[in-house]
């Protein structure tokens, strides 16, 4: 990952990027799974990812390297918060939803005084979330291995979503416990249109499976 940095910087028509570790979980966890990683990408135009897929080294290697691979293309349904002090989402891109499948990101730098609280709450809200029918699927994702943490979810309708974030007691007591003791020093949260994909995770694409 560190060798794609240079040439990421200079990929025409990429206005925001990072890439991530991911954890062995659904969710954040202090496991990281060190054969998996990936690239959250904000494009210009649909052409210069194209242009990325076709012709750039890094796309070449991944494809070449990787046991398996997904990618999926996500329209911003909205979005509120920064990600290193940046809103990665212009306004204008922003498109209305429908009754199918949302993607869902939570990003968040945690303050260094509130690891330990933030972990020993990860546990339960993993559990609730893999009990949860709509979850299509997720994984924990993060670009430090522990203060800088996000989550990448896919779920078959926004009611499923709503259910997961709205609907468990144990949820909503971790969301008032960032809120009223200051977990985050900064976070992000979008929701996304997923309409398209391609390859396999964890041996099926979870969109069309």
């Amino acid at each position: 990952m560190a060798f794609d940095r240079p040439l990421l910087r200079r990929t025409g028509g990429l206005t925001f990027w990072r890439l991530l570790g991911t954890g062995r979980g659904r969710s954040m966890s202090l496991g990281a799974d060190l054969r998996r990683w990936a690239l959250f990408a904000v494009w210009r135009e649909e052409a210069d990812l194209e242009a990325f897929l076709r012709e750039s080294p890094i796309a070449a290697r991944w494809r070449a390297e990787a046991a398996e691979r997904w990618q999926v293309r996500l329209a911003p349904l909205a979005s509120r918060g920064t990600w290193g002090g940046r809103d990665p989402f212009p306004q204008g891109g922003v498109r209305q939803g429908g009754d199918g499948p949302v993607a869902v990101l939570t990003r968040a730098s945690i303050r260094a005084r509130r690891l330990a609280a933030f972990y020993r709450s990860v546990p339960p809200v993993d559990r609730l979330l893999a009990r949860q029918d709509g979850c299509l699927a997720s994984v924990g994702i993060g670009e430090w291995p522990l203060a800088r943490q996000a989550t990448f979810s896919l779920w078959r309708d926004a009611a499923a979503m709503r259910r997961f974030a709205y609907g468990d007691d144990e949820h909503l007591r971790v969301v008032a416990r960032v809120r009223a003791d200051g977990w985050y020093s900064e976070e992000l949260f979008a929701r996304f249109i997923p309409y398209g994909s391609e390859g396999a995770w964890n041996g099926s694409d979870p969109l069309t499976s």
